[in-house]
């Protein structure tokens, strides 16, 4: 029998092998294997055993079963968790806060170069920052979030910059990359704060749901995952299957709506589009060189939250299910996300949501938010549904909350009397592999003293190895242990191409619904005159707090709309108006520090309508309610007969105004969603209706003129008026009266028209009620 032959040989020796320089890094070619590429600067080794080349990333002289291509991932992730120190497996299973490329001098995503902040510091927008030096070699973190980047070229700079610092570290393992949705036509302050610039640009959640096809779902998962690659990202935090039954809870914008069959289909044919590579791209069982990792999120779905009040914040900690109906939010993770058509057979990821699951929890009887619970994680996900994948907190759950239940900061729902290191124990207790938002390994290590007390050092550190395959295994499927190097051309290249432009494009159009056409006014053939009036937005507050400047403007592009049709400000001499408006706005997100103040217990209502709002049909008495460190004393989050108005309700003066303006002559309303809407206040007033969930100008406007015919369906329904929102039950889906309009059609679930009328087809047959 042969013996393995290994030789250890530094680069220059390496010149009869084929070889590309590439920046700072070096890639090898197999004959027949993995093409391996490294840092000269890291200082490892190749190692060449018979005639195959492998990467010595511990530095130790020999071949290693984690450094071995050949073999499963899984024997791979197994052989390093066992190599790995406790600190090394407790950095593992960090995930970074917010990072931007180049860092902002403040706010939640800063960070230094040198100790200066960006401007004053002569550093490259590719660089790394002083705090990701720290958390990546004294922490041992190996996932890093991502937000914006200046260009695709900068992140692909910064990726093998960051890939060749970890590669000289320790046992070489590199950094898995993820973002949350960057793809999205607009740009939000959070959730794709990476979004626009050059990337193909498509609808996201209830536009992209709006469709009811889950091939262009599947489509848009090969074309971003290929973007995603290019960009150095190998996990998505995505995508959001949290069943949207709550119309107004303001994530429902990010679902794929109220249906569990469409929202099944369009999850597993996102998941299949991200994981799966294909032909030379694969290496094993799916998954690749083009695959990325898919996060699904929120387990066991967010979608239920009490009165639309949402889990960042403490005053919507809870979700309830006064429908007993949590099966159904389950069903499009069991049966979707983790049955998939493609060979990578589920998700590789989970995300449990903020909330606290309330009073479903019929073993420990524990009234904890998801990622604390073992009921929901161990006893349902892992033990019922058998999953073995990685589960990821979501972020911040293992902080301290703000002084009052209005400020944005740590989320530790139902363990807020516990120490930061407790709360890390619980969740690691619970079955979680993962912390998001945390960059410090010391919490996670306190957590393991705490497990050696309880249970003995053994179990510990296999509970620890446990996790640490599952993260590890993640990382080895998409080939970064082989090489994590991009190819700075090959990315200028990818991303954002014409071809996958177009794609995106296309979607959007088909995204789009066309609620009201009466009398056939459109289309509107192109070079008639239009008015569209300008818009007052009101002051409105961010993630933390930041108020934002009114204004009166136009909503739109004038120099994209005068590509259609000629523009005028004086309405009688337009043929027709369009009014562009977004659907109402609640200026405050359920809670009311000043209702709070003024001796009430501060919740308040949010509605889905314009004009004010007294909630006469609310419950007399919340679901659930108190907090162990804020406000003990209320036991009630009631609003009945409290009033709200919308924060834009000016949106609805202007369209009346401009009805009365036009003497007649047709109104269309073209309304950006992010959410269900009443549309009885001026519905009546015009004569047609437009609906995006967040798309561009451009596709509305190629639907108003006749250029694309519409064919969007409407994923939720679209309420009558506020008493059947108040009266409908927050876990169960089409359970509302939609809104009748005076040509007799009803806003429901799948309607939609086109320019022959209501849409009837394979895809409203598909997904019903």
């Amino acid at each position: 029998m042969k013996k393995n032959i290994i030789t250890a040989s530094f680069v220059f020796f390496l010149s009869v092998t084929m070889q590309a320089q590439q920046g700072n890094f070096t890639v090898v070619k197999n004959n027949k294997g993995a093409d391996l590429g490294y840092s000269p600067e890291s200082g490892i080794q190749i190692l060449t055993v018979n005639g195959k080349k492998f990467k010595d990333l511990n530095k130790n002289g020999k071949l290693d079963k984690y450094e071995d291509w050949r073999l499963s991932e899984d024997e791979r992730a197994k052989d390093l968790a066992s190599k790995m120190s406790v600190e090394q497996i407790a950095g593992l299973m960090l995930y970074s806060r917010h990072q931007a490329l180049p860092a902002p001098a403040d706010g939640y995503r800063a960070g230094h170069y040198n100790g200066k902040v960006f401007n004053e510091s002569g550093a490259k927008s590719w660089n790394l920052t002083d705090e990701q030096k720290a958390f990546l070699k004294e922490d041992n973190l190996r996932h890093v979030l991502i937000t914006s980047v200046e260009t695709p070229e900068v992140a692909a700079l910064w990726n093998n910059q960051m890939q060749a610092f970890v590669e000289g570290i320790g046992l070489g393992i590199p950094s898995n990359t993820s973002t949350d949705p960057r793809h999205t036509a607009n740009v939000t302050s959070e959730f794709n704060a990476g979004a626009g610039g050059t990337i193909s640009m498509w609808p996201d959640g209830l536009g992209m749901a709006s469709t009811f096809d889950p091939k262009i779902v599947e489509q848009f998962g090969q074309i971003a995952a290929k973007e995603y690659r290019a960009l150095g990202i190998a996990t998505a935090l995505s995508p959001q299957i949290d069943l949207g039954s709550e119309p107004r809870w303001y994530r429902i914008s990010m679902t794929f709506g109220e249906s569990p069959a469409l929202t099944r289909d369009m999850g597993r044919a996102y998941i299949d589009g991200f994981q799966t590579s294909y032909g030379k791209d694969e290496i094993k069982d799916g998954w690749g060189y083009k695959s990325v990792n898919a996060m699904v999120k929120h387990w066991p779905s967010g979608g239920a939250e009490e009165g639309g009040r949402d889990g960042h914040w403490a005053y919507g900690k809870f979700a309830v299910y006064p429908g007993n109906n949590l099966q159904q939010h389950i069903d499009p993770f069991v049966n979707g996300a983790f049955k998939l058509k493609g060979k990578t057979s589920k998700a590789s990821a989970v995300m449990p949501y903020y909330t606290i699951t309330f009073d479903q929890d019929k073993k420990y009887n524990e009234n904890v938010a998801n990622g604390f619970s073992k009921y929901i994680i161990t006893d349902l996900l892992r033990d019922k549904y058998g999953y073995d994948g990685v589960v990821c907190t979501d972020w911040l759950v293992t902080a301290e909350e703000g002084k009052t239940p209005n400020i944005f900061a740590g989320k530790p729902w139902g363990v807020e009397n516990l120490s930061i290191a407790e709360r890390h124990y619980k969740a690691i207790i619970a079955g979680v592999d993962q912390f998001g938002g945390n960059n410090d390994k010391m919490p996670v290590l306190e957590a393991y003293q705490m497990g050696i007390k309880e249970f003995g050092e053994s179990f510990m550190r296999a509970r620890f190895e446990r996790s640490a395959v599952r993260l590890l295994k993640n990382i080895f499927r998409v080939g970064l242990f082989e090489n994590p190097y991009l190819n700075v051309e090959e990315t200028k290249a990818i991303v954002g191409n014409p071809e996958f432009m177009k794609a995106g494009y296309e979607a959007q159009l088909k995204s789009v619904v066309l609620l009201k056409n009466k009398a056939s006014v459109m289309p509107l053939k192109e070079k008639k005159t239009v008015f569209i009036p300008k818009i007052y937005t009101a002051s409105t507050k961010d993630w933390w707090g930041i108020a934002s400047q009114p204004k009166l403007d136009y909503p739109v592009n004038l120099e994209l709309v005068k590509k259609y049709y000629n523009v005028t400000d004086d309405p009688s001499k337009a043929d027709f108006a369009i009014v562009f408006v977004t659907s109402p706005q609640s200026l405050e997100g359920g809670y009311d520090i000043k209702d709070r103040t003024n001796g009430s217990n501060g919740y308040v209502p949010i509605s889905l309508q314009y004009g004010s709002y007294t909630a006469s049909e609310a419950r007399t008495k919340s679901i659930a309610a108190g907090d162990q460190v804020i406000d003990p004393a209320i036991k009630d989050r009631t609003y009945k007969n409290k009033t709200v108005t919308a924060a834009n309700t000016m949106d609805l003066r202007t369209i009346l105004d401009t009805k009365d303006m036009m003497n007649g002559k047709p109104v269309i309303v073209s309304v950006t969603a992010s959410k269900p809407m009443i549309f009885n206040e001026f519905e009546k007033q015009v004569e047609g209706i437009v609906l995006n969930f967040g798309v561009s100008s451009q596709a509305v406007l190629d639907i108003i003129s006749g250029k694309t015919e519409p064919s969007g369906l409407l994923p939720v329904q679209m309420p009558a008026n506020m008493e059947t929102v108040e009266k409908q039950f927050e876990d169960v889906p089409f359970d509302m009266i939609p809104h009748k309009d005076s040509e007799g059609n009803i806003y429901d679930f799948a309607f939609g028209l086109n320019w022959k009328g209501v849409i009837k087809d394979a895809r409203t047959e598909a997904y019903k009620k």
